[in-house]
């Protein structure tokens, strides 16, 4: 031990309070035996006391045989009985009492993870080893995020989902909530209200409940949303998930868009669409997106989070050019929230064309394991279940018709070693009438897929 610090208190001999704090210390364990303790001068210079005082108090120690002195090598701890050693507790919020039964987790369908053994781990490196010898990456960086990733997604965009934007009106952010928290203070300038899909992204509902949004509800079912219900709200806000919608998976169709557009334009609001997992298509290609239709009044959000790796937190928001303007000025003094040298790097991957490239490779990655999934279910489970949202994305939803209620379905998984997620967090009004399962399969092999699957069969029934 090199040191040690401790408060000395005035109007009690100093050696007596060294000589006390190092006896409890060894009683309690916490200096253990045979370790050196502070040469004489460290401590009474850590302590700001005089040689003399701290080597009288390690004589004391010494006398009782709690330490002893060898030679030129200092002082060292004495082995005590065991019944002298009384090891303090200390307070832990780790809980000490976790449940009998609780299974250590062998398959966990997480959603939000990506497949590591795919993720370009030496070309990212490469290009995050060569943006740090630019000067630029020792700097605090631009507010809205470096143009030169923005023209990258300002030509992405315009080539996978036909948006047409100018690099000005993108603005880089770390997290889709981050971005709908920051748009979400502009707009509550002129809306008091917001319309968001039953079931939805319950991060969204939360970005706009932290300004104190009254929130109005549009029913999503499998087969989609009847937009007519539009007409009898009164917010001129809503949020979206057209391409996927989260979490059912229904995708929106050409004719449903065009409405939705109509309907903006008609009542001179907002559509702020949430394009999270676009890429991920395995029936046909992705649709247009709602801002390529008309970007008039539509605020695109999208993230390199479901295709790329979610730590880097890299998302992005193209504003129309109703609010770009009112966004900046709003924010201007802002600094940026992403970090600057993965912006840089993200820029450079997409323009040696590593992004594309990478998309077709987890396209087709990501399509063999949602067959994996899916067939793996159907197996087992038969009749007893129906599978929601196979033809895109990167999680499925079961429903489960065995009358049992969504707590005991994951309760059961759990026991197995088998985590899996609720989905009733999704639902504010719209609740369904059988227990539905979000299962996540982008961070599992093959065979992680196969035993998660059986062993949820052997949990269920």
């Amino acid at each position: 031990m090199k040191n040690m610090i401790f408060v000395l208190n005035e109007g009690f001999p100093k050696y007596k309070q060294i000589y006390e704090q190092l006896k409890s210390y060894i009683e309690c364990g916490d200096i253990p035996s045979h370790n050196r303790l502070p040469s004489i001068r460290q401590l009474a210079d850590s302590l700001q006391t005089s040689r003399n005082t701290t080597l009288t108090a390690y004589e004391q120690l010494v006398a009782e045989g709690y330490v002893r002195g060898e030679g030129r090598k200092g002082y060292y701890v004495n082995e005590l009985e065991p019944r002298l050693i009384q090891k303090q507790e200390i307070p832990s919020l780790i809980n000490k009492n976790p449940k009998k039964n609780e299974v250590a987790v062998r398959i966990d369908f997480r959603a939000g993870a990506v497949d590591q053994t795919h993720f370009p781990l030496k070309i990212w490196r490469k290009l995050s080893n060569q943006v740090l010898t630019l000067s630029e990456c020792f700097k605090y960086g631009e507010v809205f995020g470096e143009m030169d990733l923005r023209q990258q997604i300002s030509i992405y965009l315009f080539q996978s989902r036909g948006v047409k934007v100018e690099p000005d009106a993108i603005v880089i952010g770390s997290s889709t909530q981050q971005l709908l928290i920051y748009l979400g203070q502009i707009l509550k300038e002129e809306h008091e209200g917001v319309i968001v899909e039953d079931p939805g992204y319950d991060g969204a509902k939360e970005a706009f409940q932290f300004h104190s949004y009254e929130i109005e509800t549009l029913p999503i079912d499998e087969r989609g949303a009847d937009l007519s219900e539009l007409e009898k709200m009164k917010s001129k806000l809503i949020y979206v998930t057209p391409s996927h919608q989260s979490p059912l998976g229904v995708s929106m169709s050409i004719q449903q868009r065009q409405l939705l557009i109509h309907w903006a334009n008609k009542v001179k609001g907002f559509i702020i669409e949430d394009d999270y997992d676009s890429e991920f298509r395995y029936t046909q290609q992705p649709f247009p997106a709602l801002a390529a239709i008309d970007s008039s009044r539509v605020v695109y959000l999208g993230n390199f989070s479901k295709a790329l790796l979610p730590g880097i937190r890299l998302s992005y928001m193209v504003l129309p050019h109703l609010l770009v303007e009112r966004y900046k000025s709003n924010f201007l003094k802002f600094e940026s929230t992403v970090s600057l040298q993965h912006q840089l790097t993200m820029s450079r991957f997409m323009d040696l064309g590593e992004w594309d490239r990478h998309i077709k490779r987890m396209r087709l990655v990501y399509k063999r394991k949602m067959q994996c999934l899916v067939s793996a279910l159907r197996c087992h489970f038969n009749q007893s279940i129906s599978i929601i949202g196979e033809q895109s994305g990167l999680y499925v939803l079961v429903k489960v018709h065995l009358n049992c209620s969504e707590k005991w379905l994951i309760d059961r998984a759990s026991i197995y070693g088998v985590k899996v997620y609720a989905t009733s967090i999704y639902f504010i009004d719209n609740h369904p009438t059988e227990s539905i399962i979000k299962l996540g399969f982008s961070n599992l092999s093959y065979e992680d897929i196969e035993e998660g699957v059986k062993l949820l069969k052997e949990a269920w029934t």
